[in-house]
């Protein structure tokens, strides 16, 4: 297929800058992915569509301060870095994208702080992501959250006045270089109301990374390689998705990091297994999925790995007829826009 399949015109109006006041007070569009019947709702209203035995899935991965400012320590030249995901293997390594790259060429290094925090450049891979080894005295995580700032994406102009508000409420386990943006959606009033309804609600771990910063740029997006991320998935999860299963339940992935944690621990022989380790599942047309039966998603950029994953889903047509509907509606796109349900 080719990249250019998955392109759709949108106004730079209605990519969403701020957050709502309320978080579930977002818009809500569900699609039925067999029949293409689309309508419009609020957020708090997808209460209505889960039903007792059902198992809600979402990524509890938690957005750590990975922006970090600092300079050249033998031109005091100013540096950017973006903190993408340790290294396996590697003490106090991350990769990490650097702005502007040519101030950091291997052996080059960069203080943060006034000497808190200094990383050196150990090497260049593929893209130009640079591999970064960091000196520092104390606990690393402490001074990241002393030095560092929210890593939105580059879309969003405007500065979070609330920076949980671009955390899931239920974000425990940090990693991630940014939020799993369906999630945020989410209230304790919503949780109390599926709870009550019957509705099992479970928790996975995928730390969000390069991927989400990395355009396709192959045009047959076969060729298109992701990188990996670190993912975690218990075997209580494990347990309750054959419970659901087996009773005719439906299994509902929050976000795409979730659907892509679900996948990749299905084995050869199609069986969910506990896991944890490394993916580089890229989910494009013509994949069968394993495990969901429905995704809460949110509406992706055009020609997106992650626009992609829902088209392989419900169908390419019917989703850029979708986003067709929210451009025509004004819906609110990306990571602090509005929600769809694809059922």
């Amino acid at each position: 297929m080719n990249k250019k399949d998955f392109y759709f015109d949108l106004p730079k109006e209605l990519i969403a800058q701020t957050p709502l006041k309320e978080r579930d007070a977002s818009r809500l569009l569900v699609l039925d992915k067999d029949t293409g019947k689309i309508e419009h709702k609020q957020f708090r209203d997808i209460i209505n569509y889960l039903e007792r035995g059902d198992t809600l899935i979402l990524n509890n991965s938690r957005v750590i301060p990975a922006r970090l400012f600092g300079v050249r320590e033998d031109t005091h030249s100013k540096v950017e870095i973006l903190l993408l995901k340790r290294v396996k293997n590697k003490k106090d390594c991350w990769e990490a994208l650097v702005k502007p790259g040519k101030k950091a060429r291997i052996g080059h290094r960069i203080v943060f702080g006034e000497g808190l925090l200094i990383g050196e450049v150990v090497d260049i891979i593929e893209d130009g992501t640079r591999i970064i080894h960091f000196l520092y005295e104390g606990v690393f995580e402490q001074i990241l959250d002393q030095l560092g700032t929210m890593p939105l994406p580059p879309y969003i102009k405007e500065q979070l006045e609330d920076q949980e508000r671009y955390q899931t409420i239920y974000s425990k386990v940090e990693g991630s270089a940014a939020a799993p943006t369906a999630g945020l959606h989410f209230t304790e009033y919503i949780f109390k109301e599926l709870k009550k309804k019957g509705v099992n609600i479970a928790f996975i771990t995928l730390h969000v990374g390069l991927g989400t910063f990395r355009p396709v740029k192959e045009e047959k997006i076969e060729e298109h390689k992701m990188h990996s991320e670190y993912y975690e998935i218990s075997q209580d999860i494990v347990d309750l998705i054959y419970k659901t299963k087996t009773s005719g339940k439906r299994v509902i992935a929050v976000g795409t990091t979730t659907v892509r944690t679900l996948e990749t621990a299905v084995t050869k022989a199609g069986e969910i297994k506990s896991s944890s380790g490394w993916t580089d599942i890229f989910i494009y047309p013509g994949y069968q999925f394993k495990i969901i039966d429905g995704m809460i998603t949110n509406f992706h950029l055009p020609e997106s790995t992650l626009l992609m994953l829902v088209s392989a889903f419900a169908g390419r047509d019917k989703i850029l007829n979708a986003y067709h509907e929210a451009v025509k509606n004004k819906y609110r796109f990306f990571s602090l826009g509005d929600a769809m349900l694809i059922k």
